[in-house]
């Protein structure tokens, strides 16, 4: 078993990891950035290293200094979170070089996952269906030869993209020479790869994910369904389980699906595989999240499991315990992001919270990573916490979500509570069936 455990990550998750890490005994070791010195997780880790720097580049990107503080504090184990430095291969490799067992997949599932092009050929070749679409296209040339024939509207998308980031809806032709330029720059500068394809953009699109975790003796647990389609420029700000939108019938072949790509690649540890579903309950494979999930605790409430600790006890060489005819499904649960930002436009709102008051209550979590006196910087993502609501039906838990949200206070800067207010009490919402549109549809439905 691990003894110790250095958290390459900061914020919520940082201490989401250290409740379960302190739980199964296992000494834990935090780096920090300048802006995080003080920050609650730093506090709450065995110890903790400074890596300097104020940007994620001269810190939690820095891979040689995070294997340097690992090496330094005598740690045996590593774990990435989620973002950062979770999905660099290049990472695993070095951990790997350096003793360090890396608490994830291995660096040949992340490359092979990571680059959603060559993702979607594994899932052809699979029998796993995919959105209609191109392969990379080298030019806009290329693009404007191909993507007509695919049809608008349609996507384009970055092939290292992630977390929404590197994505361009096109309603026309007349929209591709500027839309291919633009995606392929922020390709480059967000990921070092101006790589694009071309996907048909679906009608009704829900956004429909599937948990999986596998140990390093072949057995395979594919969870129950989290619906994500409540999102603004395409990243989620709700997600709920079970969905409204998916029957018995269809949540079989999506877990069969996830399986068969899971398996397929040999993959280990904890990953999402993620699908869109059309108005017709037609599914395809989106993309495969090779680390944990920001929405891990969706599954968490609904099943009692606790995630960091099965990605432990899986680089262990422990034995799932579970088989997929195991699983329970106890009620319902919805989490919402709780962002540092503009309710109205969704610009980041950085600043110094002054006042922080998280909800309590039956069915009630927070995970968050700030407090009072926390100063929210502008180089890192604005989220300052997630709430989740787990009742025994839907109702419940809008209604608990509801009033948590009503009592979460947060002053000093601007936060999205108003917005997460009107979507919960939007009727919209509480009908239930929403796809991907959702912010639009939502101003056009009166509420609830």
């Amino acid at each position: 078993m691990i003894k110790k455990v250095l958290i390459a990550n900061r914020g919520e998750i940082a201490r989401r990891i250290i409740r379960t890490t302190d739980k199964l005994n296992i000494d834990t070791v935090a780096v920090y950035a300048e802006p995080d010195s003080n920050a609650i997780f730093v506090r709450e880790a065995g110890e903790a290293v400074s890596l300097g720097g104020r940007t994620p580049l001269e810190s939690y990107l820095d891979i040689e200094k995070i294997i340097g503080a690992a090496k330094k504090t005598g740690c045996d184990a590593v774990h990435p979170g989620y973002g950062f430095l979770s999905e660099n291969p290049l990472f695993v490799n070095r951990c790997q070089a350096e003793g360090l067992t890396f608490i994830g997949p291995t660096a040949e599932a992340i490359g092979l996952m990571g680059d959603k092009a060559e993702a979607r050929k594994v899932a052809k070749r699979l029998g796993v269906p995919t959105v209609p679409g191109s392969e990379i296209m080298a030019n806009l040339a290329e693009a404007e030869e191909v993507c007509p024939k695919i049809g608008f509207p349609l996507l384009l998308k970055a092939a290292a993209g992630g977390r929404g980031i590197g994505m361009r809806l096109l309603s026309g032709p007349e929209e591709l020479a500027a839309g291919f330029t633009e995606t392929a720059d922020r390709a480059g500068v967000a990921f070092g790869d101006k790589r694009v394809y071309a996907e048909k953009y679906l009608d009704q699109p829900h956004h429909i994910e599937i948990q999986v975790l596998r140990d390093h003796h072949g057995n395979l647990l594919t969870f129950f369904e989290r619906e994500c389609s409540v999102q603004r420029r395409y990243q989620k700000v709700i997600e709920e389980s079970p969905s409204t939108a998916v029957d018995s019938e269809l949540r079989r072949k999506l877990r069969e699906a996830a399986r068969k790509l899971a398996e397929g690649i040999g993959y280990l540890n904890a990953g999402t595989i993620e699908f869109v579903v059309d108005g017709s309950g037609n599914f395809y494979f989106l993309e495969a999240n090779t680390r944990l999930q920001v929405e891990h605790p969706v599954t968490e409430l609904i099943t009692g499991i606790d995630f960091v600790e099965q990605q432990i006890q899986i680089v262990s060489g422990e034995t799932l315990k579970l088989r997929d005819e195991d699983l329970e499904h106890s009620g319902w649960a919805i989490e919402a992001r709780i962002y540092a930002e503009d309710p109205k436009r969704f610009f980041p709102s950085p600043g110094t919270i002054t006042e922080y008051l998280e909800p309590k209550g039956e069915g009630i979590r927070v995970d968050s990573g700030y407090e009072a006196g926390s100063v929210i910087t502008p180089y890192y993502d604005p989220l300052l916490a997630k709430l989740i609501a787990h009742g025994e039906t839907r109702s419940e838990a809008i209604g608990r979500l509801e009033e948590a949200l009503k009592g979460f206070q947060i002053t000093g800067l601007k936060t999205n509570i108003p917005f997460l207010l009107e979507v919960v009490a939007s009727r919209l919402f509480i009908d239930g069936g929403y796809d991907t549109h959702f912010i639009k549809k939502m101003t056009q439905v009166p509420p609830g």
